[in-house]
């Protein structure tokens, strides 16, 4: 029996279809919240099975801020929200609104 996909597909592993296809699947949100001393966070929630200490380090590079990531969700600090559905979507998530 088939394990995944690319044995379905007849596609070689290495193309990473099962990876695609696993963030297209994703329905990420995106919310602020407002912490100590009135300080913004960005939080970006729904991954399934993503590195998210990748994703996480090419989103903090790409916006200049900090960030970590804690029990499946992705903490960006300061107000981010109209910037990270695209730079998500260049990644080939989708963002719910």
């Amino acid at each position: 029996m088939a394990k995944d996909l690319s044995d379905i597909a007849g596609l070689p592993a290495e193309l990473g279809i099962d990876d695609d296809l696993a963030r297209a699947d994703a329905r990420l949100r995106i919310r602020l919240e407002n912490r100590r001393y009135g300080k913004p966070v960005t939080i970006v929630e729904g991954f399934d099975d993503t590195d998210l200490d990748a994703l996480a380090s090419e989103l903090k590079g790409a916006l200049g801020t900090g960030g970590t990531t804690t029990d499946g969700t992705i903490e960006l600090q300061g107000d981010h929200v109209d910037r990270v559905p695209a730079l998500l979507h260049e990644r080939g998530f989708t963002v719910d609104g």
